[in-house]
C-alpha cells in the first residue's frame, strides 16, 4: 500500500507571495515548478514540500513540519539572523537553552510562518 511511497509534507497559506519569500529566503528552500497556480512546491532535501492556498492557514496548532538538521543551535542562531522568532515551550522533561528546547541529546527548536503554521528543527547533537 502506502509504506514504499514517498509523502510530501503539505502547508496552508493565506499568502502566496509571502509564503514564497519565506520558504525561499528566509529557509532557503528551492523553489520548483508547479502546475497550479495557487501552489507552490519546494525541493526539500530528498524531497517536496507543498504550500498552497487555503482560508484554513495557520489553523493547526501542532507542528506541520520536521526538519533533522544536524546542528540545532546553528540552524537556529542562522534562522533568527534571518528575522525567524522561535515559540517557546513548557514540556515535561526538556529544558530552554536560548531559543532550543533540550531533553538529553534529543534538541529542538520550533518557529512560525507567516500564517502561523509550526514548524521545527530536530536534531540529537
Amino acid at each position: 500500500m502506502l509504506g514504499d511511497k514517498e509523502a510530501v509534507p503539505t502547508v496552508a497559506v493565506r499568502d502566496l507571495a509571502a509564503a514564497k519569500k519565506f520558504y525561499s529566503d528566509t529557509l532557503g528552500l528551492k523553489q520548483i515548478p508547479s502546475a497550479e497556480k495557487e501552489v507552490l512546491n519546494f525541493k526539500n532535501g530528498k524531497s517536496e514540500l507543498l504550500v498552497y492556498q487555503s482560508q484554513f492557514a495557520g489553523t493547526n496548532k501542532a507542528t506541520a513540519v520536521t526538519w533533522n538538521v544536524d546542528d540545532v543551535e546553528r540552524e537556529a542562531r542562522a534562522l533568527k539572523d534571518k528575522g525567524v522568532a522561535f515559540e517557546h515551550y513548557d514540556m515535561p522533561g526538556m529544558t530552554l537553552k536560548g531559543d532550543v528546547h533540550v531533553a538529553d541529546r534529543m534538541k529542538a527548536a520550533w518557529f512560525k510562518d507567516p500564517d502561523g503554521n509550526i514548524h521545527a528543527i530536530v536534531g540529537g547533537n
